[in-house]
C-alpha cells in the first residue's frame, strides 16, 4: 500500500505472455477484479480457451487496507506452494490489490523439480504484471446528505472548496446528495456539513 487512503491496482486485463521452460509452456494473464466472484469468472474462461492445458495455477486478493484485504492462492495440482505462493508473492511484490493472477500451464514432458517450478511460476506471474498497467486510486467514503431546498447554495458552496464529487443527485423541495469523499477528508467534510443546521449527514457503508 503506498498512502493510507491509496492502493495500486490495474487499470484493465494485462496481454497474454508466455514463459517457457524446458518444454513447458507458462502463459500469464493479470485481470483488475472487485469480487472472488469475478476472479472465478476469469478462471473459468481461462480453463475453456487453454481446455488442453494441465494446471492453471492463481493468486488474488481483494481488498483496499490491511486489516481487510482477503486472498487466495491455488497449486491446482502442482506441489505444495510451488505456483500459488509464488504468484501471491508478485502481488504483494508489485504492491497491488484487486487484482487476480493466472499462470496457465501446458507440461511439455521434462519434470522442473519444485524449485524449477517455483522459479518459472514466478517468472509468468511477474511477466504479467509487468505487462499490466498499474494505476492508484484513493479509499473512498460514500456520504448522503438530506436537505430543504432553501439550503442548496450553503450546501454547494461546501462541495465547491472542498472539490468533491457528486454521485447521485436529486433537487426537489427536499434534496438529495451522494457525495464521494477521500477517506482522509472524510471527518473534517462530515464536520462542516453536520455544522450546516438543518443538514442531515448519513455515512454509506
Amino acid at each position: 500500500m503506498t498512502d493510507n487512503d491509496q492502493y495500486k491496482t490495474l487499470l484493465k486485463p494485462s496481454e497474454e505472455i508466455l514463459f517457457k521452460e524446458k518444454n513447458s509452456k507458462f502463459f500469464g494473464y493479470a485481470f483488475p477484479i472487485h469480487s472472488e466472484e469475478e476472479a472465478k469468472q476469469h478462471i473459468e474462461a481461462l480453463k475453456k480457451q487453454h481446455h488442453a492445458a494441465r494446471h492453471w495455477c492463481y493468486a488474488y486478493q481483494l481488498g483496499t487496507e490491511v486489516h481487510n484485504l482477503v486472498y487466495r492462492v491455488n497449486d491446482d495440482g502442482e506441489p505444495n506452494n510451488s505456483a500459488g505462493m509464488p504468484i501471491y508473492g508478485q502481488i504483494q511484490s508489485f504492491e497491488v490489490t484487486n487484482v487476480l493472477v493466472v499462470v496457465v500451464r501446458y507440461f511439455g514432458g521434462v519434470k522442473l523439480g519444485v524449485g524449477g517450478l517455483i522459479s518459472a511460476y514466478k517468472t509468468a506471474a511477474q511477466m504479467a504484471l509487468n505487462n499490466s498497467d498499474i494505476i492508484e486510486k484513493t479509499i473512498d467514503e460514500t456520504l448522503e446528505l438530506k436537505f430543504n431546498y432553501a439550503l442548496l447554495n450553503n450546501v454547494m458552496r461546501i462541495i465547491k472548496e472542498e472539490n468533491l464529487s457528486i454521485a447521485q443527485q436529486s433537487m426537489k423541495m427536499d434534496c438529495k446528495m451522494v457525495l464521494t469523499i477521500r477517506k482522509k477528508d472524510l471527518q473534517k467534510i462530515k464536520n462542516r456539513f453536520e455544522n450546516l443546521y438543518g443538514v442531515e449527514v448519513k455515512l454509506i457503508p
